[in-house]
C-alpha cells in the first residue's frame, strides 16, 4: 500500500474530497491531485510538513504517511542509482556562473565546460541547493515570508507553498530552471570558491535569508582507530534492504557512532543513514 492509496481510501471513509484536503493543508488542489494520481512522487518526509498536515486532517496514526513515503522513496532510489547523471539545464548553469565572483568566474566556467556536470559542478550546485533549501525549510512556517515570496513571483499563497514543497524535495540531479529562477536566484546573492582548498563562501540576500554568509571548508583529519562493531550495526549491514545502497563513506561514518550502555537496533542505523543524506538536518556556519 502506498501514500496515495492510503490518502484516497481515508478521504472516501470520511466523505471528503481533494478540495477539502487542499484547503486543510494550504496547497493547491492541483498539487493534491498530482500526489493522489502518482503523477508526483511522494516528497521526502524530512523535507516537508505536508504529511503531518494530511495525517492530522485525516486522523491517521502519527508518522504513518511518512513511513510509507520513506519506503516508496527507497524503492525509487534503487532504480535511479543505475542512471547516469544528466547535465544541468543551460539556464541553470548560466545562473550559477553568473552568481560566481567575477574574478573566479572565468576559471570556474572553463572547468564546468570541460566536464559537463562533473565533480566540481555537482559540488557547487549541491552546496547552493543546500543553502537555499535550508532557508526555505526554516521559513516554511512563516506566513509573512511566504507571502513576500509569493508577491515577488506573482503567485498565490497556496501556489507558493506548493512551489516551496516541491523545491524542498528537489535533488541536485533533477534541479530545474524553475527551481533556479524562483529560489536560487533570489536567495543566493553570490558565491566564491578557492580552487586549491575547495573552501566555498556563499553570500545570501539579507532581505530573504537570515545571516549574510555561509562558509564551507574541507579539512584533513587523522584516520580514526578501528572500533568494535555494535551488534545492531552488524545486523544492519547484513540486512541489504536497509544497507544495500549505503556507500563506503556512509558506512564508515555509521561505524563511528558511539553509545553509552545502550544497544541500538538495525533500524536506528537506517534512520541515521537517511539523516546523513539529508542536508537540511545539518546547520552550516
Amino acid at each position: 500500500m502506498d501514500v496515495s492509496l492510503v490518502i484516497k481510501q481515508r478521504l472516501n471513509e470520511l466523505g471528503l474530497d481533494q478540495r477539502d484536503l487542499a484547503s486543510a493543508t494550504q496547497v493547491t488542489e492541483s498539487y493534491v491531485s498530482q500526489l493522489l494520481t502518482r503523477k508526483k512522487a511522494p516528497p521526502a518526509p524530512g523535507r516537508t510538513d505536508i504529511y503531518d498536515k494530511i495525517g492530522e486532517f485525516l486522523k491517521l496514526p502519527p508518522g504513518e504517511l511518512s513511513r510509507l513515503a520513506d519506503l516508496q522513496r527507497r524503492e525509487q532510489l534503487k532504480l535511479r542509482v543505475a542512471e547516469p547523471p544528466r547535465p544541468l539545464f543551460k539556464e541553470c548553469r548560466d545562473l550559477i556562473l553568473r552568481k560566481c565572483e567575477s574574478d573566479r568566474q572565468r576559471d570556474i566556467r572553463r572547468i564546468f565546460e570541460k566536464e559537463p556536470f562533473g565533480e566540481l559542478e555537482r559540488l557547487v550546485t549541491q552546496k547552493l541547493l543546500d543553502v537555499a533549501q535550508s532557508v526555505a525549510k526554516e521559513e516554511l512556517s512563516s506566513e509573512q515570508w511566504l507571502r513576500r515570496m509569493a508577491q515577488a513571483s506573482g503567485r498565490t499563497y497556496q501556489q507558493m507553498r506548493v512551489a516551496i514543497l516541491e523545491f524542498l524535495d528537489t535533488e541536485v540531479f533533477n534541479i530545474s530552471v524553475e527551481n533556479c529562477v524562483s529560489f536560487l536566484d533570489p536567495i543566493i546573492d553570490s558565491w566564491d570558491m578557492d580552487l586549491k582548498t575547495f573552501g566555498m563562501e556563499v553570500v545570501l540576500n539579507n532581505r530573504l535569508a537570515p545571516g549574510s554568509r555561509k562558509r564551507f571548508e574541507f579539512a584533513e583529519q587523522e584516520p580514526r582507530q578501528s572500533l568494535p562493531l555494535e551488534p545492531g550495526f552488524e545486523q544492519f549491514l547484513n540486512d541489504k534492504s536497509l544497507s544495500g545502497d549505503a556507500t563506503e563513506e556512509e558506512i564508515e561514518f555509521l561505524k563511528t557512532l558511539k553509545f553509552h550502555g545502550r544497544r541500538p537496533a538495525p533500524l536506528y542505523y537506517y534512520r541515521e543513514l537517511q539523516n546523513l543524506r539529508d542536508p537540511l538536518h545539518f546547520a552550516h556556519d
